[in-house]
């Protein structure tokens, strides 16, 4: 009777690791910012890791530091089919972090 329970309990494990917490292509949209003059932008980021917002800020964060950009907002994760709505609107930092 274990096994009828255990091959459910285990497809349902595989499904959620394939769901967007770990698509192959994962994407977020971001406004950051610059201090001294003040300079904002609006920038589009492949993700690396999870495709989840909290993990997005961490990696967003540590790839805008090294050039004096600190995030200010992540405001959606999304595939590749946000893509091409987002790109005109985030300019130079469309995939440039």
């Amino acid at each position: 009777m274990k096994q009828h329970l255990l091959i459910p309990a285990l497809a349902a494990a595989l499904l959620g690791l394939s769901g967007p917490a770990l698509a192959a292509e994962c994407y977020a949209d971001y406004k950051a910012k610059q201090d001294n003059p003040l300079r904002l932008h609006y920038g589009v980021v492949q993700l690396d890791g999870s495709c989840r917002k909290q993990a997005a800020r961490a990696e967003i964060s540590s790839r805008l530091a090294p050039s004096g950009w600190t995030l200010l907002n992540v405001l959606s994760v999304f595939g590749p089919e946000g893509l091409q709505k987002r790109k005109a609107d985030a300019g130079p930092y469309f995939l440039r972090f």
